[in-house]
């Protein structure tokens, strides 16, 4: 084999291969490929009555419940500037029935007050499903209730004993007459002092 025929087998060689290979690449660059052009977007604007949270309530939100009234269950809230379709309103009109997906039939009931309809809007009247009776009656155990129940028992009063009588003590007065019948002590003395000395001298005399 000259020179010649060599490079023109490995010249063919060469474009067989580019013809198997550029299929590959170029499928990976359409794959790759990101289209460059805006898509566009199918968008629905809500139609018929809508309602939202006020504001100013104080609180951001306002409860969701499966009725209208306060006996139904709560099952979700709306946030403030959420806003939904209206469906409905109670036969009083102090609830409003509204579009609320994800909870059985996809409607709920919240207070009028809290929530702004669209000004004009007709709603009709819908009647309250009815209120959720419980499966079970809540009793209560009358042996354990009796534990909790105190009776007081009457108690006899004490009987009233009187306290012994209190005896005074008596004082005498020292400034008081001490002699008998009245007779000042001073004087017996002296009177007793004189006989003393009358007999005295007497008997000075008598020794004479």
């Amino acid at each position: 084999m000259t020179l010649k025929r060599f490079w023109v087998l490995v010249a063919l060689l060469v474009i067989v291969g580019l013809l198997f290979v550029q299929p590959l690449f170029s499928d990976s660059d359409a794959r790759a490929q990101i289209p460059t052009v805006d898509i566009p977007t199918v968008t629905s604007t809500p139609s018929g009555p809508m309602v939202t949270v006020k504001a100013g309530l104080g609180e951001d939100f306002v409860n969701v419940r499966s009725g209208p009234g306060g006996v139904y269950p709560r099952i979700g809230v709306l946030l403030l500037g959420q806003k939904v379709p209206a469906k409905g309103r109670s036969p009083g009109g102090e609830w409003i029935m509204i579009e609320y997906p994800g909870v059985p039939g996809g409607v709920g009931w919240v207070y009028a007050a809290r929530v702004d309809v669209t000004p004009g809007a007709e709603l009709p009247i819908v009647e309250p499903p009815p209120t959720v009776t419980p499966q079970t009656t809540p009793t209560i155990d009358p042996t354990l209730a009796a534990q909790f129940v105190f009776t007081p028992q009457p108690t006899r009063l004490p009987t009233f004993t009187p306290a012994p009588s209190l005896v005074v003590p008596t004082f005498t007065d020292a400034s008081a007459p001490s002699g008998a019948a009245g007779v000042p002590a001073g004087l017996v003395i002296i009177v007793l002092l004189s006989v003393g000395i009358l007999v005295g001298i007497f008997a000075f005399l008598q020794g004479r």
